[in-house]
């Protein structure tokens, strides 16, 4: 607690607090001190919770501050029993409950800043079911997950690009090489408008390209919002043939089943699990938990060597020979006379022992029929995502073909139709084309009019003018909406101010008497701190002497401790040098010649006459390799002398022919050039 206290009231005294607290006058602070002070934390955190605890219920206080401590993933120390403790005291401002919380704060402020700015947008607002019944109300609710999604991503990225580590001279490269690049395409749009400038009717070609790329971006949303209807559709159809099945599933078993079969099936579920959990599941456990106490048992000892695993079986073998001893012994001494309660015995263990292998199978057949239902899950969705389907009944492949009937007949009515429509829309067309020649020849007229009579631009002004005007009249109508709105707004205000006013006064007189009061108990808390003070300076002297001796004793008992292990170890290490000491000895001495071989000595000597033999043939298998060296060199050389020879003579032979080649080539072409 001393730590604690210590790490929060240095994280107070310093940025962005500054308190200038000590550790007395931290802990002599009331409990509305303290809950404004977690309050103020909580508020660096997120602004929001900024406020003045003075100005709000406890009641408010205490719900904004767990919805917070809730965000941050606050846990609060102790079992469920102990949170409506941790309420309580959150309540009434307790130190054990907010100075933990302020350790936790204090410790990962920055971490807490990033999560609870981003829960302002990724804490989900719970919709009623019912509500979304409503198809505006669903709608809006999609809207929002995918816009909590994209912010998600967003923000990924933006951590991805601060983790980086981008450079502004790269940042700057690739900003002037984008103003090169939209530079230069300012120059294409400007010579492309030049060139189309020349052509007839530009203007009315332009606004066709944007119709046409405005309605070709308008057919890929509808076929991506096409085929998110398609997907939806598929997975509404999956879901709908589960639930029939379902359904047909419990129909049939309602149809072909009486309450006294129901209730048979019920209770032989219960006996089954009754079973499984009174008398396998116990039994395993109890296994387990007895393999597992011989495993401690075993990790536990120290390192076994193989003549203790000799003991061990030896002893494991006399103890299996005296149990069969004993058991063939009661059996002789009581089977005449219980005979018949052996049988009973015996067919009940194999019938207890058939029950948990019938147990067993109905588990692994269970566990299996869940794992085909997974895989079952798996091939579907896998089939979907390569554009197939699932397989089909016989009742649901009728329904298909039904189907597929009355949509083909709706296709050709709808084929009629569109027929009809665009032999309709071919004629509106022209008659639009018609109209629009017209409409150009009389404003051709209209402005060849104007500029005879000398008033060119005359019906362009007019018609703006006219626009302007309406424009005019619609924003002086919104302006005395406005003004009677605020004028509105402003009685409303006083007359609120009013009432709180009115209502205000007889609380100031109360808080004038409170002020008074506070002014003699600060003066009296006053006096109490200098006697705490007084007081809490001698203990913490005697505390700090106390520790220095606690942490002495506890160096010298923790250097014992090890004293002790160092000694523990070589005695173990020593004990069993000691031991193979020992069986050397023992081996050595034993008249057997199988356990003489088995000692070191022998082993030793054995190995040191094998490499004296191996020595002794590598001797004469250098002195060999000696005699030979001269001659071998000899012959080395002389190899060597014959392979620079030979390839002398391959690249003389390579010239002779290529000579040759030449040769004939130039014989050929002085014959070519006699025949000319």
């Amino acid at each position: 607690m001393g730590d604690q206290m210590r790490f929060i009231v240095e994280k107070l005294n310093g940025e962005p607090f500054r308190k200038n607290y000590n550790l007395i006058s931290f802990d002599s602070l009331e409990s509305l001190q303290l809950l404004q002070l977690l309050s103020d934390v909580l508020g660096e955190i997120d602004p929001k919770h900024a406020v003045d605890i003075r100005e709000e219920l406890p009641e408010q206080t205490a719900k904004r501050m767990l919805n917070l401590l809730g965000i941050l993933k606050y846990k609060p120390p102790g079992s469920v029993s102990d949170l409506s403790a941790f309420r309580q005291g959150l309540v009434t401002g307790s130190k054990p409950v907010i100075h933990p919380v302020l350790h936790w704060l204090l410790q990962r402020t920055s971490e807490l800043k990033k999560r609870a700015y981003l829960a302002r947008f990724l804490v989900k607002l719970e919709v009623p079911a019912e509500f979304l019944q409503d198809d505006a109300v669903a709608d809006m609710n999609k809207q929002y997950e995918e816009l909590m999604e994209a912010f998600k991503n967003l923000h990924k990225e933006c951590e991805q690009l601060k983790t980086s580590g981008l450079s502004t001279a790269e940042i700057r490269r690739d900003i002037s090489a984008m103003e090169e690049e939209k530079d230069q395409l300012v120059k294409r749009v400007e010579h492309l408008k030049r060139r189309v400038e020349t052509v007839q009717n530009h203007q009315r070609m332009l606004e066709i390209a944007r119709q046409l790329r405005s309605e070709k971006e308008r057919e890929e949303s509808l076929a991506q919002q096409k085929q998110e209807q398609k997907s939806q559709l598929f997975h509404a159809e999956q879901r709908l043939q589960r639930a029939q099945l379902q359904l047909k599933e419990m129909q049939d078993a309602v149809a072909d089943s009486k309450p006294e079969s129901l209730m048979k099936k019920l209770e032989e579920e219960l006996n089954f699990h009754s079973y499984l959990v009174t008398e396998k599941l116990p039994q395993e456990l109890e296994s387990q938990k007895a393999l597992e106490y011989l495993l401690q048992k075993v990790v536990a000892e120290p390192a076994m060597t193989q003549s203790d695993l000799r003991a061990l079986e030896s002893e494991i073998n006399e103890v299996n020979a005296q149990i069969n001893q004993l058991t063939e012994k009661r059996i002789m001494k009581y089977e005449p006379t219980d005979s018949k309660f052996s049988m009973y015995r015996q067919q009940a263990s194999i019938m207890s022992r058939k029950k948990e292998a019938k147990a067993e199978e109905l588990q692994a057949a269970k566990e299996e029929m869940s794992s085909l239902e997974r895989q079952l899950q798996q091939k579907s969705s896998q089939a979907h995502e390569l554009g197939g389907s699932e397989v089909l009944t016989e009742d649901e492949f009728k329904q298909y073909v039904n189907k597929l009937r009355s949509k083909n007949t709706l296709h050709k009515k709808k084929r009629l139709e569109i027929a009809e429509i665009t032999a309709e829309c071919g004629i509106l067309q022209r008659t639009e084309e018609l109209l629009r020649q017209r409409h150009e020849a009389i404003q051709q007229q209209l402005e060849a009019i104007e500029e005879k009579k000398g008033i060119s631009g005359y019906s362009y002004t007019q018609e703006e003018l006219e626009r302007v005007s309406a424009v005019k009249s619609e924003m002086d109508e919104m302006k005395g909406q406005t003004l009677e709105h605020m004028s509105e707004m402003v009685k409303k205000l006083n007359a609120g101010i009013e009432t709180k006013r009115a209502s205000l006064a007889p609380v100031l007189k109360e808080l004038r008497q409170l002020r008074q009061k506070c002014q003699e108990l600060t003066q009296e808390c006053d006096e109490k701190k200098i006697q705490y003070d007084s007081c809490a300076a001698g203990l913490e002297s005697n505390r700090s002497a106390l520790e220095q001796e606690v942490k002495g004793l506890l160096e010298e008992c923790a250097q014992e401790e090890s004293n002790y292990r160092y000694i523990n170890c070589m005695k173990r290490s020593l004990e069993v040098q000691l031991q193979r000491a020992k069986e050397e000895m023992k081996a050595c001495v034993s008249p057997d010649p199988q356990q003489r071989r088995k000692a070191l000595r022998e082993q030793y000597t054995r190995m040191i006459l094998e490499q004296e033999n191996l020595g002794k043939k590598l001797r004469e298998k250098q002195k060999v390799v000696r005699e030979n060296h001269g001659p071998n060199m000899q012959q080395l050389k002389m190899w060597q002398d014959f392979e620079q020879l030979m390839e002398c003579k391959r690249e003389c032979f390579q010239k002779q022919q290529n000579q040759a080649a030449i040769g004939q080539v130039i014989q050929e072409g002085g014959k070519d050039r006699l025949v000319l």
